[in-house]
């Protein structure tokens, strides 16, 4: 035997030397793995051997003599999930072709603990890939698992109070008025978003808490225990009048702290509460409580979270306020220069209507004005100074007293607007304005009517339908007298009884992102849809444009509407105006003709008043310059018949004539003497009115027929 052997003897028979010690203490790479609770194994695929070393069964917490080197020695200790589980990666790992794997599994030991054991794993094949050996190591990875779950539970926890602060910061950005801000702290989602099972938000009002919202479960709900005196016996008021935070981690710890609660403990459901004071530069606005019905601690993330969103909602609050005040300035400065009150017109009814845009202190320069003139006639104003501010305000104001003065001095439209126009020029400023005017008989119904730059107003038809007459404009005030054209032409429209004539400023009909003329035809669809009455019919178009748009411009909007003349079930009567640049209005006033007669049980009748009717119509519009007011009516017993009435402004009668045969006209009274019954020519103000009866007409005390004239 060599030197060489008796020292590989005595090293084999050295217990430390087996362990990995080395003779001079050194650790060796063995020793440092199984200290560090990892081992090593080796298995054979073919043989299904397992060879695990002394620190791998210490990971499985097996002894050597117990273990009989194959797989389900240690499987069989794991739960069958667990099992599975590892039986799959292994096999796909083999199957598939990869060259490794790795897996964490949970390990029960031996006491009812568990631990996370871990297997790093090499797959090592033959020159055909087919794997004959895996070998790897297998470790204890308890405390790496464990950190790793604090962490990630830590990065959740932060991201949730993250993403909290985020979505109530954006919530908050959006709102402008205090009413917006309780909205989004009550609305759906809102206490999902804020992490709370209830909400309590007061606000400081003369030296009380004033509660302004409530959601979810919250103690302020309950009787007697929600507006009123700052008492530091309850727990907002405390936390408001401190300027500190409250943190109630229980309800005894609640009713300790507040004794006067006690009695209402029972018919809480929550646990904890957060009783959060809001300020903003110095200012107590009021408090914000948060209840939590499962939490019963707050550690200092939470604590953290809760100042967070008690500044965001001050900050928004604060922002909130002071728009209020100023859209409150705004409005109260607008209205202190409109009409206090309409008076109560004869002849008709008439609504007005302002809506400030919410753009705070940006007060616009639209107005309205209904001025009382001689002869029982009034005039109708709607205007808008140019600009959004307190400026256009002050210059509106100014404006509508000087127009109201020229007005009521009697003056015609168009002298009233050119007075107008020097006026605003000799203010000095470099400010226009717009602006419809008309002065009404509603005895007649008779409208003169001028524009300044403005957009032209409406009629809506008895029938519904909404015509567009073509009035006549001139330059804006004020720039007109700059550039010396003073000329504002009259356009003389008529109202028939129930006729509805609409004013209003370009706030009402513009719409972002598209141009003027859809926001027109918006108007003239909800118009020719609203109701009758002129107050239905401003709420109407004011509900369904004014707040279509996003009230991001100011509306002023005037309505009249002439009062109707319905006659009666035996007499009934019919009006319609017809204008002379409409040339589907004459197709449609033989419609109405045709069908009043049919819902009157006269459609014998139909086919000779319709020809009337025509012939009447195509006489006033070629030989006069404005249009027609069709009436047609129905005369009472004893003989009913039809009597039908075009009116017209020219004071020139029509007269017989003896056409040719090539003649084109000069027809028309002799188709007047065939058809009807009688005729004739009245006057009327400053006009006259051919009128015609069609039916049986009454017989005279003689017996000898009516004559015709």
């Amino acid at each position: 035997m060599t030197d060489d052997d008796e020292r590989r003897l005595d090293s084999d028979a050295d217990p430390a030397r087996r362990a990995g010690w080395k003779p001079d203490g050194e650790i060796l790479p063995t020793e440092r793995l199984a200290m560090n609770r990892t081992g090593s194994f080796e298995w054979d695929v073919a043989t299904g051997v397992l060879d695990i070393d002394d620190a791998g069964l210490a990971v499985f917490g097996m002894d050597r003599a117990a273990y009989e080197a194959r797989p389900e020695a240690l499987m069989e200790r794991l739960e069958p999930s667990e099992r599975t589980r590892i039986e799959v990666t292994a096999e796909e790992a083999v199957t598939n072709g990869s060259n490794s794997y790795n897996i964490h599994f949970r390990l029960p030991l031996d006491g009812g603990d568990t631990q996370w054991t871990h297997v790093q794993a090499r797959i090592l094949r033959s020159e055909d890939k087919t794997a004959h050996r895996i070998v790897g190591v297998v470790r204890d990875a308890t405390a790496e698992v464990t950190h790793s779950a604090f962490v990630l539970d830590l990065e959740k926890r932060r991201q949730r109070q993250t993403d909290i602060v985020e979505q109530t910061t954006s919530a908050m950005s959006r709102a402008v008025t205090v009413d917006d801000v309780t909205a989004a702290l009550t609305g759906a989602g809102a206490l999902a978003r804020l992490a709370a099972d209830g909400l309590t938000l007061g606000l400081v009002e003369n030296s009380a808490v004033n509660i302004v919202a409530l959601s979810g479960e919250s103690l302020e709900a309950l009787d007697g225990l929600g507006s009123g005196e700052l008492d530091r016996n309850l727990p907002l008021a405390d936390a408001i009048r401190s300027g500190r935070p409250r943190f109630i981690t229980s309800l005894a710890a609640l009713a300790r702290r507040y004794p006067a609660l006690e009695p209402h403990l029972g018919r809480l459901r929550f646990q904890a509460a957060a009783y959060l004071p809001l300020v903003a530069q110095a200012r107590s606005l009021g408090g914000l409580a948060l209840f939590y019905r499962d939490r019963t601690a707050f550690n200092a993330d939470e604590r953290i979270l809760c100042l967070g969103l008690a500044a965001i909602v001050a900050q928004s609050l604060q922002r909130a306020m002071l728009f209020d005040e100023e859209r409150e300035f705004a409005t109260q400065l607008q209205s202190a220069m409109l009409p206090p009150r309409i008076q109560d017109i004869e002849g008709g009814e008439i609504a007005v209507r302002y809506h400030a845009a919410w753009s705070g202190r940006q007060v616009g320069g639209d107005w309205y004005d209904v001025i009382a003139l001689p002869k029982n006639r009034y005039g109708l104003v709607v205007g808008d100074v140019q600009g959004h501010d307190t400026h256009a305000a002050a210059i509106m104001g100014q404006l509508r007293i000087a127009l109201r003065a020229y007005a009521g001095e009697g003056h015609p439209p168009a002298t009233v607007l050119a007075r107008a126009s020097r006026f605003l020029a000799e203010l000095d400023t470099d400010r226009f304005a717009t602006c419809t005017y008309a002065q009404v008989d509603l005895a007649s119904g008779a409208a003169r009517v001028v524009r300044a730059g403005h957009l032209g107003p409406l009629i809506r038809h008895t029938d519904g339908r909404v015509g567009t007459p073509q009035v006549r404009g001139g330059m804006p005030l004020g720039v007109s007298t700059d550039f010396g054209d003073e000329e504002f032409p009259e356009t003389r429209l008529d109202l028939v009884p129930g006729e509805t004539l609409v004013l209003y400023t370009d706030g009402l009909v513009e719409e972002p992102g598209t141009d003027l003329d859809t926001g027109v035809d918006a108007l003239r669809n909800e118009l020719s849809a609203g109701p009758a009455g002129a107050e239905a019919l401003a709420d109407h178009l004011s509900e369904r444009l004014w707040e279509r748009w996003g009230s991001g411009d100011d509306v002023a909007l005037l309505v009249l509407r002439r009062s109707p003349d319905v006659g009666s079930s035996h007499a009934p009567r019919i009006h319609q105006y017809i204008h002379q640049a409409d040339p589907q209005g004459l197709s449609d006033a033989r419609a109405i003709v045709r069908q009043a007669l049919a819902d009157w049980d006269m459609a014998e009748f139909a086919d000779d008043a319709e020809l009337v009717t025509g012939e009447l119509l195509v006489n006033v519009l070629l030989h006069t310059e404005g249009g027609a007011v069709l009436t047609l009516e129905v005369l009472p017993e004893p003989v009913r018949r039809i009597r039908l009435s075009v009116q017209d402004r020219s004071s020139t009668w029509p007269r017989r004539r003896s056409p040719g045969e090539t003649s084109t006209s000069g027809r028309g009274l002799l188709l007047l003497d065939a058809v009807t019954d009688r005729w004739g020519v009245e006057p009327r103000g400053e006009g006259k009115a051919v009128w015609c009866e069609i039916g049986s007409p009454p017989t005279p005390a003689d017996g000898t027929p009516s004559p015709r004239p």
